[in-house]
């Protein structure tokens, strides 16, 4: 690709912590965007800002540690450099550890791409006594070279004029800048580069240093290019030598390619650094080491890393005023979101009690009513990524990894899985929405899917209402022992419904886990990616940052969910709405209608009548409302899939009410309501329940519960998963198997629990 003299290309590269983003942020301001890479879940951050007449475009490439194929990040990062040819290629390093970040600079030079260095946390290196003697190294480099420190802006003009020089240069010649790989590998990377001459095209669009190099690596990709862009099996003819040299190698010297060209490197990064780099005689241990000397104590690191998490998810999903996501989320609902509905509401008039009009039911009900609901959770979802930008600047989430990675990768899962199944609700309240979202930031590809796949699984907060509801008609209320500890304020006590809630949240874990487990094993394919693990100097975040990168977040999740919620809503008030109440039974409705409004014209002079009208219009209503679900197309699927339901214990009224929460769990409960006649709090619901369903046993409500611990949470959750995942399979595979799993579960539970403990 080819970009005018007016609008240029810039990237961003770099290992992750080097500050890249804050680089980004530094460079562009406000101007930027942010999207996904086409075909890949990775984010693409882009912006521009102006140098006189031109107008830069910058990419901020995904975060990477080299440009090998193991990771998306890794194939999306190199992919973009090759293929999109950027005019500059800004490699941002971390200043107080050269040597470790020179390995993606060789790698980079090695592309023959045009670079300049950035030598980003310049002030934590002097704080440090760190040394850099920026000309040695640009000599080393051959390249320009700038100090910043990107949350100050120290350097960003620099910076600046450092790239548009570079532009005005339109291209380097790394030529005279390479790497020795020493002996053994030098003869055959002549050998390969000499095959490859023979190809323009091929030598024309790689270098083919950097490609042999690559095929020693026996990089898939690098293989692909090869045969992609030579003819008549040549191809398979450089191919074949690359792999009689590796096996050579390793028969004679006992040494794979991969490993010679590793200890290059760092040789060559050691070098540079002990030329460039002056270190205080006797370095004392930093802030960061004194830290993570409590933070990563065998004893101390999982207690502060659980009282991290629940300071987070009491934040994230509390009710604290001004600080809680659900108190935000309540509190600016009606101010915001709700007025939309009424609106909408406003729009039609309805002359009908007991009816509203199609129209006007579509479009507040089912449209308006279904983005609503969501919007509700925007708040919410603010918080939550504001709270993981501030753990992801300080450089607590690597720790959180660190820690919990060795547990979790027993059972197909990653340390980075942990906050996403945090947020999804491993304890009961979480939302599965963001939890989705916040896998964005696993590397290992097949970690991240298995986490996926089991957020469905996890105890999100619209399940609560319901947990409530039939724990409290299990268990009756009370302390464990009758003990509770008065506070003055309010009462603390070990309960029999909190033991019950516990004992849900725990059961679905471990679930959970065993899924994670079978899937990583044998559904989910591909290859863990090793866990490299940088533990990134502790840092301040800056209000700007996180709050510039929270919003991103929100706006994504509003573009990518909205437009499809909107489609599948009117798709689910379709299915509860029609075919309707049967003609004859309508006019039934008309009549009582009629009579309730002559008896209220012939008691003109009773004060008590309008009132009685209403409650007798309200339970007309409510009547109505419950036929027209029962004989709705979902109201005759519940019927029709009765025989099978008893199986588990469940009737057709829980069928109907389970397949209306579909769309949301929130709409449990109130289904519930609506076919109980009930429309008031849970308590009333669950009397009117125990009035009605007087049959049911303890096994009747303890299958129901388990059923709806392991059943998907909504549709919201649903669609992120097909996006996330770009697949729909994926999201149709993740909808069902919960569902076999869980009526199967609920099968054993209300067939064997009363033949076992009678």
């Amino acid at each position: 690709m080819t970009h005018s003299h007016a609008n240029v290309l810039v990237a961003l590269t770099g290992q992750p912590n080097c500050g890249k983003s804050s680089i980004f942020n530094l460079l562009t301001g406000s101007r930027q965007h942010v999207a996904n890479f086409p075909g890949v879940t990775v984010e693409k951050k882009q912006g521009v800002y102006r140098d006189g007449d031109r107008k830069i475009e910058v990419v901020d490439l995904p975060g990477t540690y080299s440009l090998t194929s193991y990771t998306q990040e890794e194939r999306v990062a190199r992919d973009f450099l090759l293929l999109e040819k950027p005019e500059v290629v800004a490699c941002i390093v971390d200043a107080s550890n050269l040597e470790r970040h020179l390995y993606l600079a060789f790698q980079l030079r090695e592309m023959r791409v045009p670079m300049v260095l950035c030598l980003n946390m310049i002030d934590v290196a002097e704080r440090r006594g760190i040394a850099i003697d920026i000309a040695a190294l640009s000599r080393e480099l051959g390249m320009p070279v700038v100090a910043t420190n990107a949350r100050s802006g120290r350097g960003g003009k620099e910076l600046r004029e450092v790239i548009g020089t570079a532009l005005g240069k339109h291209q380097h010649d790394p030529g005279v800048w390479r790497i020795d790989y020493g002996e053994l590998l030098e003869p055959v990377l002549e050998v390969l580069t000499g095959k490859m001459a023979a190809h323009p095209r091929l030598v024309e669009d790689f270098p083919p240093r950097w490609l042999a190099v690559k095929l020693l690596e026996n990089d898939g990709e690098a293989r692909r290019i090869v045969l992609h862009h030579t003819h008549d099996g040549s191809g398979e003819d450089i191919l074949d030598c690359a792999d009689e040299q590796r096996q050579t190698l390793l028969d004679e010297h006992k040494s794979p390619p991969e490993k010679v060209i590793a200890t290059s490197r760092y040789r060559a990064a050691a070098r540079i650094a002990t030329a460039c780099v002056k270190r205080p005689a006797q370095a004392g241990r930093t802030l960061t080491d004194r830290i993570d000397a409590v933070v990563l104590h065998r004893f101390w690191a999982p207690v502060i890393l659980a009282a991290v998490l629940f300071t987070f998810y009491q934040i994230a999903i509390g009710e604290t005023p001004y600080i809680g996501g659900t108190w935000w989320a309540d509190t600016l609902y009606p101010l915001l979101f709700h007025p939309i509905k009424l609106a909408a509401a406003n729009l039609f008039t309805s002359p009908d009690p007991l009816r509203t009009g199609l129209l006007q039911s579509l479009v507040v009900d089912g449209l308006v009513g279904g983005i609503v609901s969501i919007l509700y959770y925007v708040p919410l979802f603010f918080v939550i990524f504001t709270l993981l930008a501030i753990l992801e600047d300080t450089g607590y989430m690597a720790r959180v990894a660190f820690i919990l990675d060795r547990a979790l990768r027993w059972f197909g899962l990653h340390g980075q899985s942990t906050l996403p199944l945090i947020l999804g609700g491993v304890v009961v309240g979480g939302c599965c929405v963001p939890g989705v979202l916040a896998t964005r930031a696993m590397k290992d590809e097949k970690a991240r899917l298995v986490t996926i796949l089991i957020m469905p699984l996890m105890n999100c907060l619209a399940k609560l209402p319901f947990y409530a509801l039939l724990v409290g008609l299990m268990i009756g209320e009370g302390n464990v022992g009758g003990f509770a500890l008065n506070l003055g304020f309010t009462q603390v006590g070990l309960t029999y419904r909190g033991l019950a809630l516990l004992g849900v949240s725990t059961f679905s874990f471990i679930i959970a886990l065993l899924v994670a487990k079978v899937f990583s094993a044998t559904l989910v394919k591909g290859e863990n990616v090793p866990f490299v693990m940088e533990l990134p100097t502790y840092h301040l975040p800056t209000v700007r940052g996180v709050l510039r990168r929270s919003s991103e977040q929100v706006w994504l999740f509003l573009k990518k969910i909205i437009t499809v919620v909107a489609v599948v809503q009117i798709g689910v008030w379709f299915f509860v709405t029609f075919p309707g109440v049967s003609p004859a039974r309508e006019a039934h409705y008309d009549r009582l209608l009629a009579e309730a409004k002559t008896e209220l014209a012939a008691a003109r002079d009773d004060e008590t009548a309008p009132e009685l009208y209403e409650k007798k219009i309200g339970e007309l209503r409510r009547e109505h409302n419950r036929e027209r679900i029962v004989t709705s197309y979902a109201g005759q699927l519940g019927q029709a899939l009765e025989p099978v339901s008893k199986l588990a214990g469940f009737e057709w009224r829980m069928n109907i009410a389970i397949i209306a929460s579909f769309a949301a769990k929130e709409s449990l409960v109130g289904t519930l309501g609506t076919i109980y006649s009930v429309e008031e709090e849970d308590d009333a619901l669950a009397a009117s329940i125990a009035r009605a369903e007087h049959g049911w046993t303890v096994w009747h409500k303890l299958a129901m519960l388990v059923f709806i611990a392991l059943f998907p949470p909504c549709l919201a959750t649903i669609i992120v998963i097909g996006t996330e995942t770009r697949s729909w399979r994926w999201a149709l595979f993740a909808t069902f198997y919960p569902i076999v799993l869980g009526f199967l579960f609920a099968v054993t539970i209300f067939q064997l629990g009363p033949v076992l403990f009678g």
